[in-house]
């Protein structure tokens, strides 16, 4: 096996992870007259996503390989893309409850974000049906699925880096269900389970012979979990991760001016285009 056809899918997922990320970050801090565009232009892609999907069920080429991974991670943009932009969140846009504790603030956290999972469900489920023997664009999206969630219920029970920083003004109120503390007890488990995942997998990918499609299915899935487990510390480091994306963040940095100063403006006067 040469050394390019051994890291060429690592490498492509590292960077597809890195600028899809920036990407999604840049689009959600633009005016909010442009992002009905940025929606459409999403949607779009998720669309040819799902029609390569559809293209690609039946075959088991290298190619193949990669444009299904690629399918599954335009989908999850712009469902994601949709949630930071306030389309798809949930029935409830405020505030967590002021002490709320137990059932009462769990109820209220997942109204928040109610209809952001059901689409996640919904796209889930559509990669199902048009995937076929090709099964690389599904386990993608299932592996995101699973390692979001994951991230979701530590940032509820608390951890260090909330990364609030990254949400835009007017989702500002999800960050109340948060909790900013050390640690929690699930953190460990989860950063175990992704561990375990990320061994198998690599053993898997190594006991691959020859660089083919498996094998390239495997990487690509390999390097996804361990930069799961990678956003998971992220979240409990004393570190800096606005510093991977700060090219992405400048418009979200001059909206927030924008919004705070229309916001401090008389009432009368005061109005957002």
């Amino acid at each position: 096996m040469s050394w390019v056809a051994a890291w060429a899918p690592v490498a492509y997922t590292l960077l597809l992870w890195w600028f899809t990320t920036g990407l999604i970050l840049l689009l959600d801090g633009l005016p909010r007259s442009s992002r009905r565009w940025s929606l459409g232009g999403a949607a779009l892609l998720a669309l040819v996503g799902l029609v390569a999907l559809h293209r690609t069920a039946s075959q088991t080429t290298v190619a193949d390989a990669c444009i299904a991974f690629t399918s599954a991670l335009l989908i999850w943009g712009f469902v994601e893309l949709a949630f930071l932009t306030g389309v798809l969140t949930g029935p409830r846009r405020t505030d967590c409850p002021a002490g709320a504790r137990g059932w009462q603030r769990l109820r209220a956290a997942l109204a928040a974000i109610l209809h952001h999972e059901l689409a996640l469900l919904a796209a889930g489920a559509a990669i199902a049906a048009v995937s076929g023997i090709n099964h690389v664009g599904f386990w993608t999206f299932a592996a995101l699925w699973l390692m979001r969630q994951s991230a979701k219920i530590n940032l509820y029970l608390g951890v260090r880096n909330t990364g609030e920083q990254f949400l835009p003004p007017e989702l500002g109120y999800i960050a109340s269900y948060f909790r900013r503390r050390p640690m929690n007890l699930l953190f460990p488990w989860s950063v175990l389970a992704l561990t375990g995942a990320a061994v198998l997998l690599s053993f898997a990918t190594l006991a691959v012979p020859t660089p083919g499609n498996e094998h390239t299915a495997l990487a690509l899935l390999t390097t996804l979990v361990v930069l799961g487990l990678l956003e998971h510390w992220f979240l409990v480091l004393p570190i800096d991760v606005e510093a991977l994306w700060r090219w992405s963040l400048r418009g979200r940095d001059r909206e927030r001016q924008r919004v705070d100063a229309l916001r401090a403006m008389p009432a009368p006067t005061r109005g957002l285009p």
